[in-house]
């Protein structure tokens, strides 16, 4: 007969993922033990292995629910019918609305990423490329002719926009919604204007 499962499993596989979230991009993936995060979680180290068979399996969960999550989240945005400069600032703005209380995770992708096999990498990277696909059509809508035939630079400044959003939690890691919307603003002028537009 097949176990069935808890009523709270996903609440307590949420909570699993959250520690490991901490404990790897406090302690590096590396040095972080199962037997340590089971300490933070408040539950045996038998408990973690029924819901993860290694380390492993557990880093690329937490970074496929993340990934796949924050892509989805961008994908939803309604920008229909809206002049384009404005579709790209709803747009960074959502990422980084999404980032809130994602500081962890968003270390353990920078860091810990690299651990994993070559082909749950390739999945992880495909969220990314996806992500950096919708807002490089954003930035073209804005000024076809800018980038026509210019794929490079297209990308160059693509990457240039995340950078600015991947790295705000350093500065302002405890940002609200309405700092984070401000920085998105802000982000865009730079991007749209140079210097000159703020």
């Amino acid at each position: 007969m097949a176990r069935t499962i808890a009523k709270d499993h996903d609440q307590k596989k949420s909570h699993i993922l959250s520690a490991a979230a901490r404990v790897f991009a406090e302690q590096g993936f590396d040095r972080a033990s199962v037997s340590q995060l089971a300490r933070e979680c408040g539950i045996s180290k038998a408990n973690i292995y029924h819901y993860y068979d290694s380390k492993d399996a557990l880093l690329f969960d937490l970074l496929d629910t993340n990934l796949s999550e924050l892509l989805a989240r961008i994908e939803s945005v309604e920008i229909g019918g809206m002049p384009a400069e404005q579709a790209l600032e709803v747009t960074l703005c959502e990422i980084l609305l999404a980032y809130e209380g994602k500081d962890y995770e968003h270390q353990v992708q920078s860091s810990a990423m690299m651990h994993l096999p070559e082909q749950q990498q390739a999945i992880l990277k495909g969220y990314q490329k996806e992500m950096v696909a919708r807002v490089s059509e954003l930035l073209r809508a804005v000024n076809p002719s800018c980038f026509a035939g210019r794929a490079e630079m297209l990308l160059d400044t693509t990457m240039s926009i995340f950078g600015m959003l991947n790295w705000y939690y350093m500065w302002s890691a405890k940002a609200g919604p309405k700092k984070r919307k401000d920085y998105a603003r802000l982000v865009t002028r730079l991007t749209l204007n140079g210097i000159a537009g703020i």
